[in-house]
Formats: structure tokens, sequence, C-alpha cells
């Protein structure tokens, strides 16, 4: 453990010189021994975590992956506590999803044992013809790209209420305003209704929504604007982070 902690304190004394920084100066700054110090940066720099360049020592592959791997826990941490508010201010469960690859990504939920989210009970990547996350995606898609989707992942009835053709799907997406809200009823599980709001992140269709039983769908519209309004407050400062 003490070794640990001595390499962990030479790691945080090296990323605080940018041009690099010698033994010498390193085992000074952190109380090491110079004997201690060489043992540790040369093992440090074996396993990736340093390189050495002209006698000096900067952080290595290993470590700026851990960095970037932190700095992305971060990003999904904000957009989960963004979630987690909107989702106990309003009193519905939240959504965050991406279109990224070609597929629908579900990157979020928070819903709660009182206001439960939507079981996923038909792959959502599949069936993004039949709940308002993935239309909301779709109609963000340019035509060529909503074709693609449904020639990977066609038109299949989930409930009485799904539409019935790819044809159909393609009409109702022309008709939407690019940033319009999207609403769906039952038409991917019976019981919920649903909607979504597109977000811009860059040219990533992404969207936010939320769902609510069939018996309290006159909550439905103004809890998605209510949603819509606070995304629209703090979507600058969670710019970054929804790019997850």
């Amino acid at each position: 453990m003490g070794s640990v902690q001595r390499a962990m304190r030479l790691l945080e004394s090296v990323a605080e010189h940018e041009h690099g920084a010698p033994a010498k100066q390193l085992a000074r700054e952190t109380g090491l021994a110079l004997p201690t110090a060489y043992h540790l940066l040369r093992t440090l720099v074996h396993e990736g975590y340093l390189r050495r360049d002209k006698g000096l020592f900067f952080l290595g592959e290993a470590a700026e992956r851990l960095g970037s791997s932190g700095a992305q826990q971060k990003r999904r941490s904000a957009v989960a506590d963004a979630l987690a508010h909107w989702r106990d201010a309003i009193g519905v469960p939240v959504y965050y999803a991406m279109y990224r690859d070609g597929e629908i990504e579900v990157m979020c939920v928070s819903d709660t044992p009182g206001n439960p989210a939507v079981e996923e009970w038909a792959d959502f990547r599949e069936t993004g013809h039949a709940h308002a996350i993935g239309q909301c995606l779709l109609a963000q898609l340019d035509e060529g790209s909503r074709r693609d989707h449904l020639e990977r992942y066609p038109v299949q009835p989930l409930t009485p209420y799904t539409v019935g053709t790819d044809r159909t799907l393609l009409r109702r997406l022309d008709r939407m305003q690019r940033m319009e809200l999207v609403t769906e009823r039952q038409e991917y599980a019976l019981g919920t209704v649903c909607a979504a709001i597109p977000i811009t992140v860059g040219t990533t269709a992404a969207t936010m929504a939320i769902s609510v039983p069939r018996h309290q769908t006159d909550r439905l519209m103004a809890a998605a604007r209510q949603l819509q309004g606070e995304i629209g407050r703090h979507l600058g400062s969670l710019a970054i982070s929804i790019s997850i």
C-alpha cells in the first residue's frame, strides 16, 4: 500500500508539470528518497503510466486513458444528476438517448419505484418505429439515414396501436418538424404514453423523453413542456456532458 501511495504522489507531481520534470525535482516535491523515486519512476514508465524523454518525465498513455475515463464518468454523472433532478421536479421517469453509429442508444434512465420507467420488453434499438424516443431520433435524420435504419430494423407490430408499415412511418416522420416534440400513445407498450424532446448535440441526433401511465395521459404534454423548459435553461451547461 505504501508503494502505491508513493507512486500516486509521483503521478500527481508529474501531472503538474506540462513540460516534464526530472527525477530529482519529483523526488523533492513528493518527499521521497531519490533511489525510491528512481525505482518507482522506472516502474511507472515500464507500465506506461509515465514516459521519459531527455531525462524528463511526462504522463504516459495509460495515465491519459485513466484521465479520459474519469472525465467521461464525470460527464455521465452530470447527466444522471440532471435527469434525477427533473424526474423529482416533474414527477415522471426521464430518459436520455442518442442516435450514434446507426443505432438508437438509451444512455441514461432516471425513475423511482413510484414512477417506474417503461420496461424494455422489446429491444429499444430494434423498435424505434414504435416508441417516442426512436421516432424523435429518426425525425432528426435525413431521408437516406431513415431508410437505412428501417432496412435494418423494419416496422413490426408491437401493440394494436403500432404504426403499420415503413411507408406510413416515413410519411409521419416527413410531416414532423425537425425539432418538434414527439408523442406516442401505447405504440410500444399498452398502458403507457410517452413524449420525446429533440436535442441538438453538434451533428448528433439526441433526445430526452418522459413516460406516464395511460390514465395520466392528460399530464403528458404539460410535463413534456416543463421538461423542455428545463432543458432549454440548462442545455448550455450540459452541452459537453450530454455528448457522452
